[in-house]
């Protein structure tokens, strides 16, 4: 398919050859794509990186004409970005989709309410509905209590899982059954590192998967920028100028991630083409299929620490719900119930070390409790 270069309004000026655009001959080239090493210019790299977007959404076939969708946005650059390219690309080729920023506030003080003040800046520069869905509102906890309770080593664990499930209940409160979010190419090579390195592989076939929708769920995911690069992401929302926070998590450095990010960045450096390359090997490992397990004899009950008793259900099967909470399972009780119980169980544990009314030889009894030998 031939390149026709964008219009230029200044003025052009007399450059070396080898430091004109690869693609238009006519200006001076001012990226270097980091997935091929392509020198662009400037017009040249936002037509190109459009047209890349474009393409990923009609070939994969993520929209359907008059659906709402829901933008995950945190702020950053990635939601930044897919909120500003989806307003544009679906007003420039006709999607027929209705855009709306959707916002989980993990309650991290110093972090997120400064990068929420981005995204309601957004809302006024886009001209997009915004809604904001809260960790305390949906499990009575904000990631700070989380983390003085359980520490800030499980801090992603936590957060991960109430996360997904706050955007599927948000989406849900507005009537949406599609979640957009900014999950970029760096991001898709990391989590199939990640499982890999963690040996975690029964995950490694969704890992990649652009669209995720289970039969039980009516709300689905896609991943536009699946096979976008992070740096060129960055360089597209700083040469459009766009509004975004990019201060890092405050408990991200203790996250498992950085370790097979910065595995993937030597990489990079020796082999540009690395990050696609681990997505496509991704994309082709299928696991054996397993072995069929004995059934449980029918008299068999389990008793849950509560006390109460439920009877095994007939295999799993997809769409399952949580026996708490009503959310997708594929366990009896969903992970994040199982998390939020743990919580309770040490927040109960805190506030009695922390009563101050306890004296005496209980106090005495407590301080021994806790010694070592």
């Amino acid at each position: 398919m031939s390149h026709t270069p964008p219009l230029d309004p200044k003025k052009p000026k007399n450059v070396k050859v080898s430091q004109l655009c690869e693609l238009c001959h006519a200006r001076k080239a001012l990226i270097k794509r980091p997935k091929n090493l392509q020198k662009v210019c400037k017009l040249c790299f936002f037509h190109v990186f459009e047209t890349e977007i474009h393409n990923t959404i009609v070939s994969n076939k993520l929209f359907v004409e008059g659906e709402k969708v829901a933008v995950g946005a945190s702020g950053g650059k990635d939601s930044t970005v897919l909120a500003y390219l989806l307003k544009l690309l679906n007003e420039r080729h006709n999607y027929g989709i209705h855009i709306v920023l959707l916002s989980i506030d993990e309650g991290i003080v110093g972090y997120r309410d400064d990068s929420l003040a981005t995204v309601k800046r957004n809302k006024e520069q886009y001209n997009l509905p915004l809604e904001i869905v809260s960790y305390r509102e949906l499990y009575d906890w904000t990631m700070d209590e989380i983390v003085a309770c359980a520490g800030v080593r499980n801090s992603c664990t936590y957060c991960g899982v109430f996360r997904r499930q706050a955007l599927d209940r948000g989406a849900a409160k507005l009537g949406i059954k599609h979640v957009v979010t900014g999950h970029n190419a760096d991001d898709m090579a990391e989590t199939v590192l990640m499982n890999i390195l963690r040996g975690d592989v029964a995950r490694l076939e969704k890992s990649t998967a652009i669209m995720t929708q289970s039969s039980g769920s009516p709300i689905k995911r896609s991943k536009p920028f699946k096979y976008a690069y992070q740096k060129e992401i960055v360089l597209y929302a700083h040469y459009k100028k766009l509004d975004y926070f990019s201060t890092e998590c405050t408990y991200a450095p203790e996250a498992f991630r950085g370790t097979a990010r910065e595995l993937m960045k030597n990489l990079e450096a020796v082999r540009p083409s690395c990050i696609i390359d681990i997505i496509h090997s991704g994309e082709s490992l299928r696991l054996l299929p397993k072995k069929a397990k004995r059934a449980p004899p029918t008299s068999h009950v389990e008793v849950r620490s509560d006390g109460s008793i439920s009877l095994p259900r007939q295999g799993f099967v997809d769409g399952n719900r949580c026996e708490r909470c009503g959310y997708l399972s594929s366990n009896k009780i969903c992970k994040a119930c199982m998390l939020l119980e743990g919580l309770q169980q040490n927040r109960a544990k805190m506030a009695i070390d922390s009563d101050v009314s306890v004296h005496g030889a209980a106090k005495l009894t407590r301080t021994l409790e806790k010694l070592t030998f």
